[in-house]
């Protein structure tokens, strides 16, 4: 736990990305949310970390540390539920994925084995961040961890699906971005209008289902009707 403003504390559970340590933090967060203090006004989680962020004329440090401490000793009582598993269609490579024939070829893969392996795997959904609603991914398999471009596009399509190292995670708007692009998704991952209004959450399991392009459209179609 260390102070790490005049108006924050950081309490790290560890440098790794895992999924202990991240369950860790998950407990934590519903501690804090069950016992909440005044005086708090932001809750930051990372893949090992919190950032708690407090109102200085309401709370001090010491409080703050104090009241973390005592939740941290009960932290059996908020173990995390194993949560289902949210299934995201995604039509791989073409126009939808401009990157992931340059994937294989650094993998020494062919396209078809990127997608089974990418589709293959059970994600789980360590924070949101960057933009509002992207969710941040792992593990992804070793074979086809590969690292971000060298220069970030100017522009990202919703719902396109990247890697970066051993990340995976969707755009949920467009946007700047630097992770390669292997596939896109037709659901609407954000919308301000619904609650909660990311459509993937901390905790969450995520499974990636191979779609055709035809496939693509009657659902893009599909959530524009049910979303107006």
């Amino acid at each position: 736990m260390s102070r790490a403003s005049d108006r924050s504390l950081l309490v790290s559970f560890g440098a790794r990305i895992s999924i202990e340590i991240h369950a860790r933090v998950r407990s934590l967060l519903r501690l804090l949310d069950l016992s909440p203090l005044p005086g708090i006004v932001d809750l930051i989680p990372a893949y090992g970390s919190i950032l708690i962020r407090f109102d200085p004329l309401r709370l001090d440090h010491a409080r703050l540390e104090g009241h973390v401490r005592g939740l941290l000793a009960r932290r059996e009582e908020a173990a995390p539920a194993e949560p289902g598993i949210v299934e995201i269609p995604v039509c791989y490579g073409g126009p939808f994925g401009p990157d992931l024939d340059e994937v294989a070829q650094i993998r020494g893969l062919a396209p078809q084995r990127v997608v089974e392996l990418h589709a293959g795997s059970i994600y789980h959904v360590y924070f949101l961040g960057f933009v509002p609603g992207f969710a941040y991914l792992g593990d992804l398999p070793e074979p086809i961890v590969c690292p971000r471009l060298r220069s970030p596009r100017r522009s990202v399509p919703k719902g396109s699906v990247g890697i970066a190292g051993a990340q995976t995670g969707i755009y949920p708007i467009d946007t700047p971005g630097g992770w390669r692009l292997i596939g896109r998704t037709p659901l609407l991952m954000f919308d301000p209008r619904h609650d909660p209004m990311s459509r993937l959450q901390i905790g969450d399991r995520v499974r990636f289902a191979a779609i055709t392009p035809e496939r693509f459209g009657a659902l893009e179609e599909e959530w524009r009707r049910s979303s107006s």
